[in-house]
């Protein structure tokens, strides 16, 4: 069977040494006595005297708590089943746009703003435009990946509302799914030059109980540029599932299970991560301490070799010293290989 971490692979824009332009100053924002930006002036405003959202932003994860009591019965049976094959049906793995997913509202993206639209262009070429017009939304507009976007302003927050999303799209990247009846309700309010908030709600009646969603916040990346991180190879090529991984015939000895255990803290992204390595009923167990995606609560780690491990479609690579003792846990994801050194 061909390993499922080989084919964790992202291909993103990388900077090459002579890209002066990454650093170059913008002009009309404020600056400081040192000529930085300023980035607790007060926001700018457009001609219309509306807060001006327009700039290259950048922000963490949000990190959607969601109530499993909320979703019909049938969506935790479809999660596991995609647990199971390492959520390689996410479309973003299939090298397709993420269209409302949580995740989509963190990155790199540039906002363009008129008075009759505003465009947000993503770092993976996807983009999306909310018509500022004061047009209605659609009653059946034709179902797109990116749905379709209505906003008005509320004082100085932007309210958009959004529908006609198909249903391949997933709401987390844990799986959790929607219907063509989602509704999307997002509100934007620029507090000052340098911080962009965010409120998402997810309304699918069709789904769940009740509307949920997560708060987010940006900050403004000043004198730099948005560089292209492109999808180029897709979880097609992945093979496999849990329940083959957990047949797996190689052996690790107990007392070498037992130097990998200890908590291993590092940086995910730009999010900080702590990862809990325990040993239960002669296997390693991975905890993923202060997780609020299902399925991050526990994971069990089914060898591949001595130091390589898998587990619910992440991978563990132990580093060891001269002795045998774990220094540091390599966590392999399709976004890149995330070192934590050992804490404990």
């Amino acid at each position: 069977m061909r390993l499922f971490l080989a084919a964790l692979v992202l291909v993103v824009g990388t900077t090459p040494a002579s890209a002066q332009w990454l650093d170059r100053p913008w002009p009309g924002i404020p600056r400081t006595e040192d000529k930085k930006p300023n980035l607790k002036a007060p926001a700018p405003r457009g001609p219309d005297g509306k807060p001006d959202l327009t700039g290259v932003w950048n922000g963490p994860l949000p990190e959607p708590v969601f109530d499993p009591a909320i979703a019909q019965p049938w969506i935790n049976d479809l999660m596991r089943q995609r647990q199971r094959e390492y959520h390689k049906g996410r479309p973003s793995y299939q090298c397709l746009p993420s269209g409302p997913e949580a995740d989509r509202f963190a990155g790199w993206k540039r906002v363009l703003q008129t008075p009759a639209a505003i465009a947000i262009l993503n770092d993976d070429l996807t983009y999306r435009v909310i018509h500022m017009d004061g047009r209605e939304l659609e009653p059946n507009p034709a179902p797109s990946w990116m749905g379709y976007s209505v906003g008005r302003w509320d004082g100085d927050t932007l309210v958009v509302n959004s529908v006609g999303f198909n249903d391949k799209t997933w709401l987390n990247d844990a799986g959790l799914p929607h219907t063509e009846a989602l509704r999307v309700t997002e509100r934007y309010r620029r507090r000052d030059v340098g911080h962009l908030e965010m409120e998402v709600t997810y309304t699918d009646p069709a789904t769940y109980a009740k509307p949920w969603g997560f708060s987010a916040n940006m900050a403004l990346a000043a004198d730099t540029e948005m560089l292209e991180a492109v999808c180029e190879r897709s979880s097609e090529h992945w093979t496999g599932n849990l329940s083959d991984a957990a047949r797996s015939t190689v052996i690790v000895a107990p007392d070498v299970l037992a130097r990998y255990v200890g908590v291993y803290s590092g940086f995910w992204g730009v999010n900080k991560r702590v990862v809990e390595v325990s040993l239960s009923g002669g296997q390693l167990v991975a905890k993923i301490l202060g997780g609020t995606i299902p399925g991050d609560e526990s994971r069990p780690l089914i060898p591949q070799s001595q130091t390589l491990f898998e587990g619910l479609g992440l991978g563990y690579q132990f580093i060891v010293d001269d002795t045998g003792v774990a220094t540091a846990v390599v966590e392999i994801h399709i976004s890149g290989p995330y070192r934590y050194p050992r804490q404990r």
